[in-house]
């Protein structure tokens, strides 16, 4: 039998590095070109006057934002956040401690917007809006991956995301945007996910899931599109359709959909669960990037919403969705609006609707990565939208062999993959592989303990940045997991169903 883990005392994987400032001032991902920012209602490139239409747009969005404002306004600098970010422990530059990163806005804020910035900047540390200010702009709001864990240790509250976002809307409104999120945000507007995967392309890739199902167990399970009338309509990070080991969870999906008797379809209208217009702040793509899912369940006639494996995009589903795509007065009134794909399976579990057999997963030794948003970033208080517990006893119903990394390391306190909040692009890799220390210590570390094979999570992002950072670790790229890939591995099917 297994030893029990000796959970590391308080602030092993929080250590303090030595210092190296402006050691990542380098880093930044590339400009977005007029065919990124246009669609979107952004300037195609930097526009004349742009540090008074700066200024104008941070005062537009203090005023709209009250939370905003009490986030600039209440900062003490007392350093419990210091030691919370992941790429501050991993670069060693001290402009990446949250506190620093806010304050590279909070100064221009206070210049303008605040009686001692306006008379006396210099005592207050207020700086005007120069060329200067905006390169240190570009380069550290696009070193937070908006994960939030500082956010748990300030003492105020303070949600450096929100700041991290402004920052990034005000870079969009004056041409300064980041090409990897605005591509990606027009992609969805012209076709309806983040990849450009056209409705055929996504038929024919339906059918070959089929086709493999049923080779591999005999059953025809279907992965349906468009059909009127489903049940469910589940929208997905389309990673799901294609790629490793996104894929796997897609299979698990399905199976388990046949499992229930449940009828369900996906749609080409919503064939993407992802929302990026979180990452930029800008609510207007926020909203058009919903609405698509809204369009789909009316269009299709369905009962229910489930949502697929993908951290952000049950932030925005959860914490969004009701208020900004809402009332969902048409779907049935029994069932929660949004669900998640877990709370949908661990519901079937709980009434015994689907058999597993776990020795289908003995080849593995589990642990679970908390991801940001889907679990931080989603819990508000005692409302259960974390999925902090359910995830966990899904992989404990399908595997025989699981461990959870550190205390510290997980749940609330989890650290971030590196690569959430638009930063998963191939020119921010250093950063993304230097973001990924912490969690990469807790992993090795539960390796060592109980031999730990694969790490499961349940965001799209996260697979996709682990798979492409675990081997500068010397860890192997397949060792990533999906939850609904245990699910699928497991679950006992029956041909008559």
């Amino acid at each position: 039998m297994a030893t029990e883990v000796k959970a590391p005392v308080l602030g092993e994987y929080m250590k303090v590095p030595h210092l190296e400032p402006d050691s990542m001032v380098g880093s930044k991902p590339y400009v977005s070109k007029p065919e990124h920012n246009t669609p979107l209602g952004f300037p195609g490139e930097l526009v004349e006057g742009w540090e008074q239409k700066a200024v104008t747009k941070l005062g537009e969005l203090v005023s709209q934002s009250r939370a905003l404002q009490v986030f600039l306004d209440s900062c003490v600098k007392c350093g419990a956040c210091t030691d919370k970010c992941h790429y501050y422990l991993g670069t060693s530059d001290p402009k990446n401690m949250p506190v620093a990163r806010q304050d590279l806005l909070r100064s221009v804020y206070r210049r303008h917007f605040t009686f001692a910035g306006k008379f006396f900047p210099k005592l207050v540390g207020a700086r005007d809006m120069t060329k200067e200010v905006l390169d240190e702009w570009y380069s550290y709001f696009h070193q937070c991956s908006q994960c939030r864990r500082c956010s748990v240790y300030c003492p105020y509250g303070i949600d450096t995301a929100e700041i991290s976002m402004a920052a990034r809307e005000v870079m969009d409104s004056i041409g300064q945007g980041q090409k990897y999120t605005n591509e990606i945000l027009v992609k969805v507007h012209k076709i309806g996910n983040n990849l450009g995967l056209p409705g055929p392309a996504l038929a024919n890739t339906l059918e070959g899931l089929e086709e493999d199902v049923k080779e591999d167990t005999g059953v025809d399970v279907k992965y349906p599109l468009d059909v009127k009338g489903a049940e469910v309509l589940l929208v997905t990070p389309s990673a799901d359709f294609f790629a490793e080991p996104h894929v796997d969870g897609l299979i698990g999906y399905g199976k388990v959909f046949h499992a229930a008797g449940v009828s369900w379809t996906l749609s080409t209208h919503a064939s993407e669960a992802g929302n990026f217009g979180m990452f930029v702040g800008s609510s207007a793509n926020l909203h058009k990037i919903a609405m698509r899912i809204r369009e789909a369940a009316l269009d299709l006639g369905v009962k229910r919403i489930v949502v697929g494996e993908c951290g952000h995009a049950w932030r925005v589903a959860y914490s969004f969705w009701n208020t900004l795509i809402g009332p969902f007065d048409f779907l049935d009134p029994r069932y929660p609006v949004p669900q998640h794909i877990c709370e949908f399976t661990y519901d079937l579990i709980q009434k015994g609707a689907l058999k597993f057999d776990k020795s289908a997963n003995d080849d593995k030794v589990v642990t679970f990565h908390d991801s940001c948003n889907v679990a931080r970033a989603s819990r508000m208080g005692n409302m259960p939208g974390g999925q902090f517990v359910i995830p966990r006893e899904i992989i404990k119903a399908t595997c025989n062999h699981f461990h959870d990394m550190a205390p510290e390391t997980i749940g609330e306190g989890t650290f971030c993959c590196g690569g959430g909040g638009g930063i998963l692009t191939d020119e921010l890799i250093d950063l993304r592989i230097k973001g990924a220390m912490p969690r990469m210590q807790a992993l090795k570390d539960v390796i060592e303990e109980h031999g730990v094979t694969h790490m499961a999570a349940i965001c799209a992002i996260c697979k996709a940045q682990f798979t492409k950072i675990v081997p500068y670790y010397k860890l192997p790229m397949d060792m990533i997991q999906s939850v609904h890939g245990l699910v699928s591995n497991a679950i006992v099917l029956n041909a008559k169903q």
